[in-house]
């Protein structure tokens, strides 16, 4: 599984970005351009299963890309650009089981009974 982070930038309608720990860059004249030529530099690198990515602004000129190359969880629903790995297939045993819905009622229940109720307009 290969973890891929970029700290982006945008100067003068370019984006740039360069990889956090690593020797990976690219620009692109907008950020979907950019996150696709990271996501095809990312499987250069590593195309052992499927890809997903995170893109999150910081401010309106920087945001940080991140890429995930295999792995088991996802199914490969944020590929961009066609940029199927080779492998894509994930299995279910791979994420962590969430407790029983009934659990979590159960508790939150709990904790509420010993809370007296107030509402916000008395």
């Amino acid at each position: 599984m290969g973890v891929f982070t970029f700290v982006c930038k945008s100067s003068g309608g370019e984006w740039s970005a360069k990889q956090y720990s690593g020797d990976l860059e690219a620009t692109a004249s907008s950020a979907f351009d950019l996150q696709r030529r990271l996501v095809q530099a990312s499987l250069s690198v590593d195309s052992s299963g499927g890809v997903s990515s995170s893109f999150s602004m910081v401010t309106p000129s920087s945001a940080v890309f991140q890429v995930i190359i295999g792995g088991g969880g996802g199914g490969g629903g944020a590929l961009l650009g066609g940029a199927a790995a080779a492998g894509g297939a994930t299995t279910a045993s791979a994420a962590p089981e969430a407790p029983p819905a009934e659990e979590k009622k159960a508790e939150k229940e709990e904790e509420s009974d010993d809370e007296p109720m107030f509402s916000l307009f008395d």
